[in-house]
């Protein structure tokens, strides 16, 4: 294998290892996103009755 197209291999690999890594960068990111709406959406949520489920009234 001639030094050109060995230059030219590792220059295509360096190329794809970067798009991988934008890639999961981005999507890391979304992640990161879509859990802090997560988060502000349960802030939102009213908090269930306080007597509710504190007892059950079972007739057999």
């Amino acid at each position: 294998m001639d030094i050109a197209a060995l230059s030219m291999g590792m220059s295509q690999a360096s190329v794809a290892q970067t798009a991988s890594l934008q890639v999961m960068s981005m999507a890391k990111d979304m992640a990161k996103q879509q859990g802090e709406q997560m988060a502000e959406m349960l802030k939102s949520v009213p908090a269930p009755h306080p007597n509710l489920g504190g007892s059950l009234d079972i007739s057999v």
